[in-house]
Protein backbone atom coordinates (compact mmCIF):
# COMPACT_ATOMS: atom_id res chain seq x y z
CA UNK A 1 0.00 0.00 0.00
CA UNK A 2 1.40 3.26 -1.16
CA UNK A 3 1.81 6.04 1.34
CA UNK A 4 -0.25 9.29 0.98
CA UNK A 5 0.60 12.36 -0.95
CA UNK A 6 -1.03 15.68 -0.62
CA UNK A 7 -0.34 18.42 -3.51
CA UNK A 8 -1.73 21.74 -3.76
CA UNK A 9 -1.93 24.20 -6.86
CA UNK A 10 -1.29 27.69 -6.45
CA UNK A 11 -1.61 29.91 -9.06
CA UNK A 12 -0.09 33.13 -8.39
CA UNK A 13 0.95 35.58 -5.73
CA UNK A 14 1.00 39.88 -5.32
CA UNK A 15 4.98 39.31 -5.17
CA UNK A 16 8.10 37.17 -4.95
CA UNK A 17 7.93 37.30 -1.59
CA UNK A 18 4.58 36.21 -0.69
CA UNK A 19 4.71 33.53 -3.57
CA UNK A 20 8.05 32.15 -1.01
CA UNK A 21 5.51 32.72 1.86
CA UNK A 22 2.96 30.32 0.08
CA UNK A 23 5.42 27.64 -0.30
CA UNK A 24 7.14 27.74 2.97
CA UNK A 25 3.25 27.82 4.45
CA UNK A 26 2.49 24.74 2.01
CA UNK A 27 5.91 22.92 3.34
CA UNK A 28 5.35 23.90 7.13
CA UNK A 29 1.82 22.30 7.00
CA UNK A 30 2.69 19.18 5.53
CA UNK A 31 2.29 19.20 1.91
CA UNK A 32 4.15 17.55 -0.05
CA UNK A 33 3.89 18.73 -3.37
CA UNK A 34 3.51 22.46 -4.95
CA UNK A 35 2.24 22.30 -8.23
CA UNK A 36 0.89 25.02 -11.02
CA UNK A 37 -0.81 24.80 -13.85
CA UNK A 38 -0.14 25.86 -17.77
CA UNK A 39 -2.38 28.49 -19.29
CA UNK A 40 -2.02 31.43 -20.94
CA UNK A 41 -5.23 33.39 -20.45
CA UNK A 42 -6.35 33.85 -16.60
CA UNK A 43 -4.58 34.56 -13.00
CA UNK A 44 -1.44 32.21 -13.10
CA UNK A 45 1.98 32.54 -12.93
CA UNK A 46 4.19 31.01 -15.52
CA UNK A 47 5.52 27.57 -14.72
CA UNK A 48 9.18 27.69 -15.13
CA UNK A 49 9.77 30.61 -13.12
CA UNK A 50 7.38 30.11 -10.64
CA UNK A 51 8.49 26.75 -9.63
CA UNK A 52 11.75 27.66 -9.64
CA UNK A 53 11.24 30.48 -6.69
CA UNK A 54 9.44 28.26 -5.06
CA UNK A 55 11.93 25.53 -5.24
CA UNK A 56 14.55 28.24 -3.98
CA UNK A 57 12.21 29.26 -0.81
CA UNK A 58 11.65 25.34 0.63
CA UNK A 59 13.97 22.22 1.42
CA UNK A 60 11.74 19.65 1.57
CA UNK A 61 8.68 20.42 -0.99
CA UNK A 62 8.43 19.23 -4.57
CA UNK A 63 7.70 21.08 -7.28
CA UNK A 64 5.67 20.87 -10.08
CA UNK A 65 3.18 20.95 -13.20
CA UNK A 66 -0.46 19.97 -13.40
CA UNK A 67 -0.08 20.16 -16.43
CA UNK A 68 2.94 21.40 -18.91
CA UNK A 69 0.35 22.01 -22.19
CA UNK A 70 2.62 20.02 -24.83
CA UNK A 71 1.18 22.71 -27.49
CA UNK A 72 2.92 25.55 -26.11
CA UNK A 73 6.98 24.13 -26.07
CA UNK A 74 8.42 22.18 -28.26
CA UNK A 75 10.03 18.68 -26.10
CA UNK A 76 13.14 19.40 -26.69
CA UNK A 77 13.17 23.15 -25.03
CA UNK A 78 11.04 21.99 -22.09
CA UNK A 79 13.25 18.51 -22.04
CA UNK A 80 16.82 21.60 -21.12
CA UNK A 81 14.18 23.60 -18.82
CA UNK A 82 12.94 20.50 -16.38
CA UNK A 83 16.67 19.05 -16.17
CA UNK A 84 17.63 22.34 -15.42
CA UNK A 85 15.25 23.06 -12.83
CA UNK A 86 15.47 19.81 -11.24
CA UNK A 87 19.24 20.42 -10.47
CA UNK A 88 18.23 23.31 -8.96
CA UNK A 89 16.02 22.25 -7.08
CA UNK A 90 18.36 19.77 -5.74
CA UNK A 91 15.90 16.78 -7.36
CA UNK A 92 12.71 17.45 -6.47
CA UNK A 93 11.00 18.18 -9.92
CA UNK A 94 7.78 16.60 -11.00
CA UNK A 95 6.92 16.95 -14.49
CA UNK A 96 3.51 17.07 -15.15
CA UNK A 97 2.25 17.08 -19.47
CA UNK A 98 -0.71 17.02 -21.20
CA UNK A 99 -2.00 17.81 -24.94
CA UNK A 100 -3.15 21.43 -24.14
CA UNK A 101 -7.05 21.63 -23.95
CA UNK A 102 -8.33 25.00 -23.61
CA UNK A 103 -9.85 26.84 -26.69
CA UNK A 104 -9.17 30.37 -25.07
CA UNK A 105 -5.28 29.63 -24.74
CA UNK A 106 -5.56 28.54 -28.30
CA UNK A 107 -7.63 31.49 -29.48
CA UNK A 108 -5.77 34.09 -27.71
CA UNK A 109 -2.39 33.20 -28.68
CA UNK A 110 -3.81 32.50 -32.36
CA UNK A 111 -2.70 28.99 -32.37
CA UNK A 112 -4.79 26.22 -33.90
CA UNK A 113 -6.59 23.73 -31.58
CA UNK A 114 -6.18 20.51 -33.43
CA UNK A 115 -8.58 17.38 -33.15
CA UNK A 116 -7.68 15.37 -29.64
CA UNK A 117 -6.42 12.38 -31.59
CA UNK A 118 -3.33 14.80 -32.91
CA UNK A 119 -2.94 16.38 -29.75
CA UNK A 120 -2.67 12.89 -28.40
CA UNK A 121 -0.51 11.18 -31.02
CA UNK A 122 2.15 14.68 -30.62
CA UNK A 123 1.64 14.48 -26.59
CA UNK A 124 2.91 10.87 -27.04
CA UNK A 125 5.87 11.46 -29.32
CA UNK A 126 6.84 14.60 -26.97
CA UNK A 127 7.27 12.28 -23.79
CA UNK A 128 9.60 9.64 -26.27
CA UNK A 129 11.38 12.59 -26.99
CA UNK A 130 11.83 14.27 -23.29
CA UNK A 131 12.92 10.47 -21.47
CA UNK A 132 15.08 10.41 -24.84
CA UNK A 133 17.27 13.58 -24.29
CA UNK A 134 17.56 12.91 -20.20
CA UNK A 135 18.87 9.81 -20.90
CA UNK A 136 22.51 9.42 -21.49
CA UNK A 137 24.47 10.48 -24.65
CA UNK A 138 22.62 12.00 -27.51
CA UNK A 139 19.68 11.30 -28.43
CA UNK A 140 17.78 10.93 -31.97
CA UNK A 141 14.10 10.71 -33.11
CA UNK A 142 12.30 10.79 -36.17
CA UNK A 143 7.92 11.24 -35.49
CA UNK A 144 5.34 12.46 -37.62
CA UNK A 145 5.75 15.72 -35.23
CA UNK A 146 9.11 16.00 -34.21
CA UNK A 147 12.39 15.21 -34.89
CA UNK A 148 15.61 15.34 -33.16
CA UNK A 149 18.79 14.71 -34.45
CA UNK A 150 21.71 13.32 -32.12
CA UNK A 151 21.10 16.00 -29.11
CA UNK A 152 22.79 15.70 -26.60
CA UNK A 153 22.22 17.83 -23.65
CA UNK A 154 23.36 19.00 -20.40
CA UNK A 155 22.35 18.76 -17.76
CA UNK A 156 20.88 16.13 -17.12
CA UNK A 157 18.39 15.34 -14.60
CA UNK A 158 19.46 15.03 -11.25
CA UNK A 159 16.44 12.34 -10.90
CA UNK A 160 17.21 9.02 -12.92
CA UNK A 161 16.27 8.11 -14.99
CA UNK A 162 14.37 11.15 -15.14
CA UNK A 163 11.83 13.15 -13.27
CA UNK A 164 8.58 11.62 -12.33
CA UNK A 165 5.94 12.09 -14.92
CA UNK A 166 2.52 13.20 -14.20
CA UNK A 167 0.17 12.72 -17.18
CA UNK A 168 -3.77 13.92 -16.10
CA UNK A 169 -6.89 13.58 -18.06
CA UNK A 170 -10.23 11.71 -18.49
CA UNK A 171 -10.49 11.06 -21.88
CA UNK A 172 -9.73 6.65 -22.42
CA UNK A 173 -6.73 7.94 -25.26
CA UNK A 174 -4.70 9.94 -22.94
CA UNK A 175 -5.57 7.52 -19.92
CA UNK A 176 -4.10 4.97 -21.83
CA UNK A 177 -0.75 7.03 -22.62
CA UNK A 178 -0.30 7.98 -19.13
CA UNK A 179 -0.71 3.83 -17.59
CA UNK A 180 1.73 2.72 -20.57
CA UNK A 181 4.48 6.21 -20.02
CA UNK A 182 3.39 7.68 -16.85
CA UNK A 183 4.71 7.22 -12.96
CA UNK A 184 1.74 8.90 -11.98
CA UNK A 185 -1.63 9.07 -13.16
CA UNK A 186 -4.18 12.34 -12.12
CA UNK A 187 -8.03 10.86 -12.63
CA UNK A 188 -10.04 13.67 -13.69
CA UNK A 189 -12.93 14.85 -15.90
CA UNK A 190 -12.77 14.40 -19.62
CA UNK A 191 -12.87 17.84 -21.66
CA UNK A 192 -14.92 18.53 -24.66
CA UNK A 193 -12.82 18.33 -27.94
CA UNK A 194 -13.37 21.66 -28.72
CA UNK A 195 -12.02 23.29 -25.32
CA UNK A 196 -14.93 24.70 -24.04
CA UNK A 197 -14.98 22.54 -20.90
CA UNK A 198 -15.67 19.57 -19.16
CA UNK A 199 -17.81 17.33 -20.68
CA UNK A 200 -20.58 17.09 -17.86
CA UNK A 201 -21.45 13.83 -19.23
CA UNK A 202 -18.32 12.27 -17.69
CA UNK A 203 -18.92 12.66 -14.25
CA UNK A 204 -20.18 10.14 -11.61
CA UNK A 205 -18.75 7.52 -9.53
CA UNK A 206 -19.10 4.92 -12.14
CA UNK A 207 -17.20 6.85 -14.68
CA UNK A 208 -14.48 7.24 -12.03
CA UNK A 209 -14.13 3.72 -11.17
CA UNK A 210 -14.74 2.85 -15.01
CA UNK A 211 -11.20 5.52 -15.33
CA UNK A 212 -9.57 3.21 -13.07
CA UNK A 213 -10.48 0.23 -14.44
CA UNK A 214 -8.95 1.18 -18.05
CA UNK A 215 -5.90 2.66 -16.42
CA UNK A 216 -5.08 -0.60 -14.90
CA UNK A 217 -5.30 -2.60 -17.48
CA UNK A 218 -3.63 -0.50 -19.93
CA UNK A 219 -0.96 -0.59 -17.66
CA UNK A 220 -0.58 -3.75 -17.93
CA UNK A 221 1.55 -4.46 -14.32
CA UNK A 222 3.35 -1.23 -14.87
CA UNK A 223 3.69 0.56 -11.28
CA UNK A 224 1.90 3.47 -10.90
CA UNK A 225 0.66 6.19 -8.43
CA UNK A 226 -2.69 6.95 -8.45
CA UNK A 227 -3.92 10.16 -7.86
CA UNK A 228 -6.80 12.82 -8.61
CA UNK A 229 -7.61 16.62 -7.87
CA UNK A 230 -9.85 17.55 -5.23
CA UNK A 231 -12.26 20.56 -6.25
CA UNK A 232 -14.15 20.63 -3.29
CA UNK A 233 -13.60 20.47 0.75
CA UNK A 234 -15.52 20.72 3.57
CA UNK A 235 -18.54 22.67 2.72
CA UNK A 236 -19.34 23.26 -1.02
CA UNK A 237 -18.34 26.35 -3.01
CA UNK A 238 -19.51 28.14 -5.75
CA UNK A 239 -16.90 27.60 -9.09
CA UNK A 240 -14.46 30.44 -9.18
CA UNK A 241 -15.26 32.32 -12.28
CA UNK A 242 -11.62 31.43 -13.41
CA UNK A 243 -11.72 28.11 -13.51
CA UNK A 244 -13.22 25.35 -15.74
CA UNK A 245 -13.91 22.90 -13.09
CA UNK A 246 -17.39 21.60 -12.53
CA UNK A 247 -17.54 19.55 -9.42
CA UNK A 248 -21.50 19.31 -10.02
CA UNK A 249 -21.52 15.29 -10.90
CA UNK A 250 -18.75 14.83 -8.53
CA UNK A 251 -20.03 13.67 -4.89
CA UNK A 252 -19.44 10.02 -4.95
CA UNK A 253 -15.78 10.52 -5.79
CA UNK A 254 -12.67 11.05 -4.02
CA UNK A 255 -12.83 14.94 -6.05
CA UNK A 256 -15.40 16.03 -3.69
CA UNK A 257 -14.73 15.53 0.21
CA UNK A 258 -17.28 17.49 1.82
CA UNK A 259 -17.85 17.51 5.57
CA UNK A 260 -16.10 17.18 8.82
CA UNK A 261 -12.27 16.88 8.88
CA UNK A 262 -13.63 13.11 9.86
CA UNK A 263 -15.28 12.77 7.45
CA UNK A 264 -12.60 13.69 4.88
CA UNK A 265 -10.09 11.39 6.54
CA UNK A 266 -12.27 8.12 6.73
CA UNK A 267 -13.31 9.10 2.61
CA UNK A 268 -9.81 9.19 2.09
CA UNK A 269 -8.34 6.36 3.59
CA UNK A 270 -11.22 4.97 1.94
CA UNK A 271 -10.02 5.28 -1.86
CA UNK A 272 -6.62 4.64 -0.73
CA UNK A 273 -7.25 1.23 0.78
CA UNK A 274 -10.22 -0.27 -1.40
CA UNK A 275 -9.08 1.46 -4.74
CA UNK A 276 -5.15 2.20 -4.24
CA UNK A 277 -6.14 6.07 -4.68
CA UNK A 278 -2.81 7.46 -2.84
CA UNK A 279 -2.28 10.70 -3.98
CA UNK A 280 -4.70 13.89 -3.96
CA UNK A 281 -4.04 17.12 -5.01
CA UNK A 282 -6.08 20.95 -3.52
CA UNK A 283 -7.43 22.30 -6.79
CA UNK A 284 -8.42 25.51 -5.13
CA UNK A 285 -6.21 27.60 -2.44
CA UNK A 286 -9.40 28.54 -0.60
CA UNK A 287 -9.51 25.17 0.08
CA UNK A 288 -6.49 24.92 2.03
CA UNK A 289 -7.26 25.49 5.51
CA UNK A 290 -10.44 22.98 5.62
CA UNK A 291 -7.33 20.26 3.89
CA UNK A 292 -4.56 21.08 5.91
CA UNK A 293 -6.09 19.17 9.48
CA UNK A 294 -6.35 16.53 7.17
CA UNK A 295 -3.18 16.33 5.97
CA UNK A 296 -1.84 16.66 9.31
CA UNK A 297 -4.01 13.90 10.69
CA UNK A 298 -2.68 11.26 7.87
CA UNK A 299 0.80 12.22 8.63
CA UNK A 300 1.52 9.04 10.16
CA UNK A 301 0.01 6.66 7.83
CA UNK A 302 2.20 7.75 5.08
CA UNK A 303 4.61 5.29 6.03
Amino acid sequence: MRPFRFGAVVREAESGKAWAEKARRLEGAGFDVLLVPDHLVGPRFAPIAALTAAACATERLRVGTLVFANDFRHPAVLAKEAATLDLLSDGRLEVGIGTGWMARDYAGAGMTLEAPGVRVGRLREAIAVLKGLWGDGPFGFEGEHYRIDGLDQRPKPVQRPHPPLVLGGGGPRVLRLAAEQADVVNIGMRVKGDGSGPDGRDGGLEAFLGKLRHVRTAAAGRSLELGTSVVQVGERKAEEAWSAADSSSLDETPQVLLGTRGDIVDKLRYWRDQHDISYFVVHNERDLPAFAPVVEELATARG
